[in-house]
């Protein structure tokens, strides 16, 4: 199953103000709404300002904010996201680990023209379902009797299906992100791909809530 995992983040909505504001020398602080102590949030300039940084595209700020995820998917979905620039990526090695794999069942979806979209409707087809069982099944069969025989992890694990998880730390700036997120997040994104880009939206939107909010295009 495809999951994302929090692990660490540096920074707050306040860290992006007072980046911006260090310019004219200016620091700002929290604000409690009626004296609670339990409770901060930005005050309603701080606001404003974080909402006027991400309209006029000025992004340096929200570059001070960090936050590190870990990914398990398929390769599939991993060699999508991969793309995306200035995240930092460090993924587990079937050059060096010769576990039991894992597999992503897809729920297999309709060819289409569209091939920017790359797939359409689901297919409810047991038969095709069972072909893609069976091919995990004997694709393992064989790379571990191949490994059995002495032949290096590296190259064993050319026969394995695409479809076999993967994992990996996934760690970026919070403008990065978002801009990772507006592409995959989309509903028209390919759809295991959105699983992953909405787990980093919920908890990236919890931690930088004035922030997220001003940088994501669907709000």
């Amino acid at each position: 199953m495809i999951n994302v995992t929090f692990i660490d983040s540096m920074g707050t909505d306040l860290s992006v103000v007072n980046a911006a504001r260090t310019s004219f020398g200016k620091k700002s602080q929290w604000h409690y709404p009626n004296d609670d102590d339990t409770q901060r949030t930005l005050s309603d300039r701080d606001t404003k300002l974080v909402r006027y940084l991400a309209s006029h595209k000025h992004t340096s700020p929200f570059g001070h904010c960090f936050a590190s995820f870990h990914i398990k998917s398929s390769v599939v979905v991993a060699r999508q996201l991969v793309k995306h620039k200035f995240l930092r990526w460090n993924e587990i090695s079937r050059r060096y680990v010769a576990d039991e794999p894992q597999y992503d069942i897809p729920k297999l979806r309709k060819a289409t023209k569209d091939k920017k979209q790359g797939s359409g409707d689901l297919i409810n087809n047991p038969m095709l379902d069972a072909v893609i069982q069976q091919s995990y099944i004997e694709s393992t069969k064989q790379y571990k009797y191949l490994l059995a025989m002495g032949v290096c992890e590296e190259q064993a694990r050319g026969i394995l299906p695409l479809n076999h998880f993967t994992e990996w730390y996934w760690s970026g700036s919070l403008d990065a992100f978002a801009d990772m997120c507006n592409l995959r997040c989309s509903g028209d994104t390919q759809e295991e791909t959105r699983l992953v880009a909405n787990g980093i939206c919920n908890i990236m939107k919890k931690l930088f809530p004035v922030s997220w909010f001003a940088l994501r295009l669907e709000k």
